[in-house]
């Protein structure tokens, strides 16, 4: 073996170093999570084996949407169980108390409090209902809408946790030159409202990720990875009849190492397979199976 000067080797020692710096900061390597939503009927039928397989699957982390017949204590022991961590939980803001959605997302180790849509407190409303009423919005609603992200973000700091909205692709309905999502944006507090963007659902939508990405650095955290099997014609409605099929990421049309290399230059810090059912003659961990073998690669 030739000699080794020790300029070559402190050069080398310090690329290494900077190297696992870069990772440390999620600027390599980043664990993907999954939005347990996708899994919402098997979790219903077994938590502790259906955690367990989707961590079989390499799945380090997950984002709640709702636990099943659980506490907030029981379920989080079930994620212990399965060596699965919780940085985020996807919580319904319906009443005028946030404090036990709080307080169950704490217990869950979560460090994000994650909503996408708002409607008035105390209101209750069919999801049959909920996609015409999406379709009828007015600006003035996503201004209420942001009032009420701004006060979720506030009361969320107070508990020890950050608040974020997640977007669909009602919001970027064109309003003569502006959308809806660039008022929450321009009406939000920076620091109490951060974003996770659904990256599927923002380009059926009619937008792209990357130039939001680019246009508000640091202010997206999270990203949701959602494939559809066209994103042409744009469309903002969330009938399912009005917007193009899901499908597994990789399989469709969005352009996601594009968008992974802009998420991370964003700074977000975590990343999810969000993959809705149903899922064409695939079981849902066959889904996510194809989702974490194709993405996971890209994030390094």
């Amino acid at each position: 073996m030739g000699r080794i000067s020790r300029r070559s080797f402190l050069g080398g020692a310090a690329a290494a170093a900077a190297l696992q710096t870069r990772a440390w900061a999620g600027g390599a390597g980043n664990p993907l999570g999954v939005q347990l939503y996708m899994v919402g009927s098997e979790l219903k039928a077994d938590v502790p084996g259906t955690l367990k397989k989707l961590r079989a699957i390499g799945y380090q982390h997950v984002e709640t949407f709702s636990l099943p017949g659980l506490t907030a204590a029981e379920f989080r022991k079930a994620l212990d169980d399965a060596d699965l961590k919780c940085h985020s939980s996807h919580l319904m803001f319906t009443g005028d108390d946030p404090g036990p959605l709080f307080a169950a997302a704490n217990t869950l180790g979560a460090k994000y409090a994650i909503s996408s849509i708002l409607l008035p407190l105390n209101e209750q409303i069919q999801m049959t209902e909920l996609v015409g009423r999406l379709s009828q919005l007015t600006l003035e609603d996503f201004k209420r809408m942001a009032a009420q992200a701004n006060e979720i973000g506030r009361k969320a700091k107070e508990a020890g946790l950050q608040y974020a909205y997640h977007n669909h692709n009602f919001e970027f309905k064109d309003y003569g030159g502006q959308t809806g999502y660039d008022l929450l944006l321009k009406e939000t507090d920076p620091e109490l409202v951060k974003l996770e963007l659904d990256c599927g659902w923002m380009s059926v939508g009619g937008q792209d990720p990357v130039a939001y990405f680019k246009k508000y650095p640091k202010r997206y955290r999270l990203m949701h990875a959602k494939d559809f099997v066209a994103i042409t014609p744009a469309s903002n409605s969330l009938d399912a009849g009005k917007h193009p099929a899901i499908t597994e990421v990789g399989s469709g049309k969005i352009d996601w190492p594009r968008i992974v290399a802009a998420a991370r230059a964003a700074g977000v810090e975590f990343y999810y397979v969000d993959h809705d059912p149903p899922f064409a003659g695939k079981t849902a961990f066959e889904a996510a199976k194809i989702d974490y073998n194709y993405l996971q690669p890209i994030l390094g």
